[in-house]
């Protein structure tokens, strides 16, 4: 049995082609059972996203399961196959579980480290054992998944370093105040980005949020969202006093904070630390309040700086979650290959076992004068011969199901004992 994956990413596909090979989240069930159907196909997951969309398939055809797959996809989204195979990638195998464990441990991420890909994958995970369209391998697998998605996190710090600008400001601040509790930050300004930080801000501990603009009714309206005060752009001055962090995105010609004003604000708070993020271009607030003691001022160049030297950092821990993940494959390869194996032995145990009976009455009926003792004894003989007989081709069996030539020595027994072969064998899950 193989691992098999089929899909496109933001690496293979632009956003456009991406959105017609989408699954809707609310309607599963019938495509999991439509490639559930395909005959070369035993166990199913699908897997879509924004970035993505993957077919993880169980299949003992590979090369079929590939171009069922291929053709399910542009079938179902009434896509022209020559076109949308210029965007799919396919993985089979040791590969196959590689891509996998990369993509939960969101190695293969447009933001290496995020966290959103595992729950996303959980999701799909969720929608197959729902609809019945998972088995013995894809249980086994999607859950070794999660649990090397979290030994990568638990083991690397390759999500601990803020690569987003709003989010490092944030990163910022705890460096600053060493904790965010009881502190109060302003949103100068109530665009995206505002919004975004103030976001993090909050589930980081700021206790209070003020919120100002020149449009007073958008102040309103973002301040309830954080259980916010809105404050009135006129006099927003006035308020600075009150305030730890400054996040300030106006969009104005000229500063709206000079370094005169800022140096009162200063002595008001009696120099206590105070935090200014300008990442308005043209900026807000004088470069020369940096000066000023107490102050720490950030424009958005100073974010992208701390954001690119965190992608680094994330990098050189994404090679240690390299190494993680290729220990785990072989891992699994393992567990998999017995898969394989144990078939063969219990198919091999059981003709030498009928032949042993077949071949023990012919005897034991000709030889009526035998006590149930004596009969006893023939039985334990000829059932230890059978197993001192199997022993060694079964231990050479289990010792080479891990390794390259595994196919050809159960090839070359089920050929010798015409054993019944396991390529034709397909054992959907139940629906």
């Amino acid at each position: 049995m193989n691992i098999v994956i089929v899909g496109l990413s933001h690496k293979t596909a632009p956003i456009d082609i991406r959105e017609k090979v989408a699954f809707s989240p609310t309607a599963m069930e019938e495509p999991l059972h439509q490639v559930l159907a395909l005959p070369a196909v035993s166990e199913a997951v699908i897997v879509s996203t924004c970035n993505r969309v993957e077919l993880y398939v169980i299949s003992r055809q590979t090369d079929a399961a590939i171009t069922e797959i291929k053709k399910f996809l542009a079938d179902f989204h009434n896509l022209d196959l020559e076109i949308l195979e210029r965007h799919l990638y396919d993985f089979e195998g040791v590969a196959a579980i590689q891509h996998a464990l990369r993509v939960a441990s969101s190695l293969d991420s447009m933001m290496i480290g995020e966290p959103q890909i595992l729950g996303q994958i959980k999701t799909a995970y969720g929608y197959a054992c729902e609809y019945k369209t998972v088995g013995l391998i894809l249980n086994r697998f999607m859950n070794k998944a999660f649990s090397v998605a979290k030994r990568v996190r638990n083991e690397t710090a390759i999500a601990s370093n803020a690569v987003s600008v709003s989010f490092a400001a944030v990163e910022l601040a705890r460096k600053i105040f060493d904790s965010l509790e009881n502190k109060t930050v302003m949103l100068i300004g109530a665009g995206e980005m505002c919004e975004l930080a103030a976001k993090h801000f909050v589930n980081n501990g700021v206790s209070k949020v003020l919120v100002t603009n020149r449009t007073f009714s958008r102040a309103e309206k973002l301040a309830k969202e954080f259980d916010g005060i809105a404050v009135s752009f006129d006099n927003f001055r006035e308020q600075l006093h009150r305030v730890d962090i400054v996040l300030s995105s106006t969009g104005a010609p000229a500063y709206i904070l000079d370094a005169k004003k800022l140096k009162q604000v200063c002595k008001e708070r009696r120099y206590k630390p105070m935090f200014l993020i300008d990442i308005a271009v043209p900026r807000d607030i004088d470069p020369a309040a940096n000066k000023l003691d107490s102050i720490y001022l950030y424009d958005v160049d100073d974010l992208q700086g701390v954001v690119q030297a965190n992608l680094k950092e994330r990098q050189k821990e994404a090679s240690k979650a390299e190494l993680i993940i290729n220990e785990e494959v072989v891992q699994f390869q393992n567990w998999l290959a017995t898969l394989e194996v144990k078939p063969t032995i219990v198919a091999l145990r059981q003709q030498m076992e009928q032949v042993r009976q077949t071949e023990m009455e012919k005897t034991l009926s000709s030889l009526k004068a035998l006590s149930d003792k004596e009969r006893k004894a023939i039985e334990s003989m000829t059932s230890a011969i059978v197993n001192k007989i199997l022993h060694h081709p079964t231990h050479v069996l289990k010792q080479t199901s891990t390794g390259d030539d595994s196919s050809l020595y159960l090839d070359t027994v089920r050929t010798l004992f015409d054993l019944p072969g396991l390529a034709e064998q397909k054992t959907h899950p139940k629906k």
